[in-house]
């Protein structure tokens, strides 16, 4: 490329093709990530290692035993631009990449060897050829399943299961049969561990190096690719607030010097989105539109904050959580792209 795309403002920088990114993986962060996945694999005497690309999400192929890595880890420039555009970065630091590759491993390990195809492996997980649901309804209390990453994603399917109970039995120091005592999920994991130990040092069955939908095939601007990615995660309902807000906030004509509620949410906004996606797994795009909804409520009722902004501030995350978690409940976690 002629230009120097690093030093274009995002609203350049979006009109970008992304196969027209000059991005590898080699001599940056993920390089030494995926060196320290090999390691861990190593240390339990498996000889299988994933192939891994540059694409447009993370994800596994079906009969690929290889990891497609996002694109935008593999540059500072676009972490930022997947920051601005879906305000969080999945994968963005360390310790979230390697939970994503240990996850994304498990799939691959199961495409090397067709473990999905063993008895054993359909009774505990259930069927691998279940079709993906565009949503699906976890239940937060299960111990069923492990817990690994955000949104109990072991419910998500069976394939999710098996990847996940792989990913905490792979994990450093995961202690899990000390975490996971008593659970039903402790069965997966000792399977797991008996499946790894029998397939220990022999070489995958599947070794097919095919690379799906690499950056070079991708003809998407990144202006594109996001409203995209927006889409999938956008809320198609939302919740009546107005009985919650009236609680924490005021529309009394005394109150009318005060603070508005609507000023004082756009200044938490930031804080209670971040902790409220994190507790309830749901997507940090998904929570910021029912925030948005939220203020617009609360300037539509001309609501004042005539409490202390601390005790206003926690009671509206408690308020925000619980309405997150009715969208749990009814189904609205999303199969990630």
């Amino acid at each position: 490329m002629n230009v120097d795309w690093r030093e274009l403002i995002d609203e350049q920088l979006l009109r970008l093709r992304i196969s027209d990114l000059p991005l590898q993986i080699e001599g940056t962060p993920l390089e030494g990530r995926v060196a320290r996945l090999y390691k861990e694999l190593n240390n339990r005497d498996l000889a299988f290692k994933p192939h891994v690309w540059l694409a447009e999400e993370w994800f596994t192929p079906d009969g690929v035993p290889g990891i497609a890595i996002p694109f935008y880890l593999a540059d500072p420039r676009l972490i930022k631009l997947e920051r601005n555009q879906m305000l969080e970065v999945e994968g963005g630091t360390d310790r979230e990449c390697m939970r994503i590759l240990r996850h994304e491993a498990g799939h691959a390990i199961s495409n090397a060897y067709y473990l999905h195809n063993r008895r054993r492996w359909r009774e505990l997980f259930g069927s691998f050829t279940k079709a993906y649901p565009d949503f699906y309804e976890p239940d937060p209390d299960s111990r069923n399943h492990v817990l690994h990453l955000n949104a109990w994603y072991a419910q998500a399917h069976p394939a999710e299961d098996f990847a996940e109970t792989f990913a905490v039995w792979l994990a450093p120091g995961s202690r899990w049969r000390r975490r996971y005592a008593g659970w039903p999920a402790l069965e997966k994991l000792e399977y797991v561990d008996r499946l790894m130990k029998e397939i220990a040092g022999s070489q995958p069955k599947n070794r097919s190096r095919k690379v799906v939908e690499p950056l070079a095939e991708v003809r998407l601007t990144l202006e594109e690719h996001y409203r995209r990615k927006r889409e999938h995660y956008e809320v198609h309902w939302l919740p009546f607030y107005d009985n919650d807000l009236r609680r924490i906030f005021s529309d009394e004509t005394r109150h009318s010097a005060y603070p508005t509620a609507a000023n004082f949410l756009r200044r938490v906004r930031r804080d209670v989105r971040h902790e409220v996606a994190e507790a309830t797994g749901v997507h940090h795009y998904t929570v910021d539109q029912l925030l948005k909804d939220l203020i617009d409520r609360a300037r539509a009722l001309r609501l004042r904050v005539a409490t202390d902004e601390g005790h206003a501030r926690a009671r509206v995350m408690i308020m925000l959580a619980v309405q997150t978690m009715n969208i749990v409940h009814k189904g609205y976690h999303r199969i990630p792209l």
